[in-house]
């Protein structure tokens, strides 16, 4: 780019960084069910496990782990509450202080996050809960941080804005990665201290591959970021978006009933999230597709109208890959159980970045920290029952989750209002349009309806 501006390897740079970014670190804590197998391996909540003695031939005793299980739950649901209720508090932090402030912050977390697993022991097992939930704080503030760098691009923000979420959602399989070195050799806290001293590279790129506040979209003339040379930076201030089992003796059971069906259908949930990078972007194509054809795109209100009507498609396949999967998952078969791993990947890849992506198009850019905040807390709090869910299976249902799933899958059919409300807003917008004569091209300085405060 001319004028002193960051050119095309620079911004291939930051996108590709940013990807490996959001692939490596950002959202581990959902890959928590490949940690917990590692961890359950090297005893941690093991004390909360009760022999119970069962009528069988050689007398074998059969451990009562549900609440060492329970604790595990607990864990994971604070951490991924925590992931998403603070993202609020981060968005404002984010939209005042910019870019720097925030990825330091972010990277202070995610260091004493890893610090703490790395120094934990089955004695210290509580450390679990808050390294978790910094582990999750410090992710979703990366991840924020980066999906402005689709502002980079123009015409293809959508897609790398949901490249990003796909990327975050494929990062849980770095648990997985740690749970086969381990079964390796390797040793819990040498992988999570190397996973600190990826801080390093996160403090790098901060200075020299991001910007000190944000990203504008439009971009300006000649525009750059990051440093150029020491104690210079380059920004601007203008219109911003943004253990395993198998040596037991004949007198003691270990916890896992069957130890290589269990780590198979652990592994093979894994393994679908690496997928989540590769389904993320076929939203963020649905939502750019009235860009790429022949006709020029429109500009101004119009422009800002299409891109909201792109979005209705987008929605209501995002709600039906998350009716089939609450479905898939509520068939008591196992082997269907692959179905609802594929399903969940889809569905979550195209829930994240598709809500990214939608509030970057209906709302005014220098808000979108704050209202990506609220809507990550609002699903924090929704996510927080998850925990007395798995309370009332295993006590008053007895194990039997048919009623809850049922429950659940009434719940996400009320989702179908969202598509339905957009749309009708955009036939609003439409007539608005028409009747005001408005032009394809909005004029200069005009406000488009996006820009326009709600």
């Amino acid at each position: 780019m001319a004028g002193g501006g960051a050119g095309v390897a620079k911004r291939l740079a930051t996108l590709l960084s940013g990807l490996l970014e959001c692939g490596a670190f950002c959202g581990v804590i959902f890959g928590w069910a490949s940690l917990v197998f590692v961890l359950k391996d090297l005893g941690y909540f093991e004390d909360l496990c009760q022999p119970t003695a069962t009528p069988s031939p050689n007398r074998t005793l059969l451990p009562d782990c549900s609440r060492q299980d329970e604790q595990f739950s607990l864990v994971f649901t604070i951490g991924s509450f925590m992931n998403n209720f603070m993202t609020f508090p981060m968005g404002f932090i984010f939209d005042r202080f910019g870019t720097t402030v925030a990825r330091l912050i972010a990277i202070s977390l995610y260091t004493g996050g890893t610090l703490l697993v790395a120094f934990s022991t089955p004695e210290l097992a509580v450390l679990l809960f808050p390294a978790m939930s910094m582990l999750s704080v410090g992710g979703i503030l990366l991840i924020l941080t980066n999906m402005q760098v689709g502002n980079l691009f123009g015409k293809y923000r959508s897609i790398i804005i949901t490249l990003y979420n796909g990327a975050f959602d494929s990062s849980s399989a770095i648990f997985l990665i740690i749970k086969v070195l381990y079964e390796r050799g390797l040793s819990l806290r040498a992988m999570f201290l190397f996973m600190a001293a990826c801080s390093a590279w996160h403090l790098l790129r901060t200075l020299f591959l991001m910007p000190r506040t944000r990203v504008p979209y439009p971009l300006p003339p000649a525009y750059s970021y990051g440093l150029r040379c020491p104690g210079r930076s380059q920004s601007y201030r203008t219109y911003e978006e943004k253990r395993p089992p198998g040596e037991a003796g004949a007198e003691e059971t270990p916890l896992e009933p069957s130890a290589p069906r269990v780590s198979t259908y652990t592994n093979a949930f894994a393994f679908t999230q690496l997928c989540g990078v590769l389904c993320a972007p076929w939203n963020g194509f649905i939502l750019d597709r009235h860009k790429r054809g022949k006709t020029p795109r429109a500009e101004g209100a119009r422009g800002a109208l299409a891109d909201l009507q792109a979005s209705v498609l987008s929605l209501v396949v995002t709600v039906t890959q998350c009716v089939l999967f609450s479905i898939c998952a509520a068939v008591p078969v196992l082997p269907v159980q692959f179905a609802t791993f594929v399903l969940q990947v889809l569905s979550r890849s195209f829930l994240y970045g598709g809500n990214a992506a939608f509030l970057a198009i209906a709302f005014p850019p220098q808000h979108f920290g704050k209202l990506y905040g609220l809507a990550m807390a609002l699903s924090a709090l929704v996510a927080l029952l998850q925990y007395p869910c798995v309370a009332l299976v295993q006590g008053p249902l007895h194990g039997d989750p048919f009623y809850v799933n049922l429950g659940l899958i009434a719940v996400v059919l009320v989702a179908f209002v969202s598509p339905v409300v957009v749309a009708r807003e955009c036939r609003r917008r439409a007539k608005e349009l028409g009747a005001a004569g408005t032009p394809l091209a909005a004029a200069p300085g005009a406000k488009t309806p996006a820009e326009v405060p709600h």
